[in-house]
């Protein structure tokens, strides 16, 4: 942790508790083709991947597919997001965290991720934020943590990576870049913490 220079976040699961939003939102567009809401392991997928391939795994198979992809990109986020709650102890940790560290977020967000900083205050606490749309290949791929390295001239052991899914360890396995796992004790990772004091602790410690 000592060689540490750049902290970087996920999203979803990880900022904020964002299931109660995430949930009402794909549920929305279930409701709006007369399927029923989704079961524990859709609300598993929807959590972690992109929103085009949510809805494409929400709807595979069906021959309401290209209408709910449709469906879904004249929908907005925004009614959803005051949803999301805030983890604790979130901005006190940005607070303590810069200048001295970079920060940045990597998230499979589309362009809702702007919204969602906005409307919790949160957009002076980034350095940079690398969303789906900013990459080819979302995560799993590593290509969002490789562009972050890149633009701070950052080797791999100089930056973490907090994340809480399968996806995020994924991602930063191949980017070679060290996994903070947030309250998911499953994933093989350089540390894990349930409350970001904790992290904070971590880095102070070093």
């Amino acid at each position: 942790m000592e060689q540490v220079r750049a902290v970087v976040f996920d999203c979803d699961g990880v900022m904020f508790d964002s299931k109660k939003a995430n949930e009402a939102y794909y549920n929305h567009i279930l409701t709006q083709f007369g399927k029923p809401r989704m079961n524990s392991r859709q609300c598993d997928y929807v959590h972690m991947n992109t929103a085009e391939r949510s809805v494409a795994f929400l709807f595979r198979n069906d021959p309401n597919l290209k209408d709910a992809i449709a469906y879904w990109r004249g929908m907005s986020y925004l009614p959803f997001i005051p949803q999301m709650e805030m983890e604790p102890y979130l901005k006190p940790l940005l607070e303590y965290l810069r200048p001295a560290y970079k920060t940045a977020i990597s998230t499979n967000r589309s362009d809702t991720i702007g919204p969602v900083l906005a409307h919790h205050g949160l957009e002076a606490y980034f350095d940079l934020v690398v969303s789906c749309l900013d990459v080819k290949h979302p995560k799993p791929n590593p290509e969002s943590l490789i562009k972050i390295l890149d633009h701070f001239g950052l080797s791999p052991q100089e930056a973490i990576y907090v994340g809480d899914s399968e996806i995020d360890e994924s991602a930063a396995r191949a980017a070679g870049v060290p996994l903070v796992a947030y309250k998911n004790p499953t994933l093989s990772a350089a540390h894990h913490v349930t409350h970001f004091k904790e992290l904070e602790e971590l880095l102070e410690s070093n």
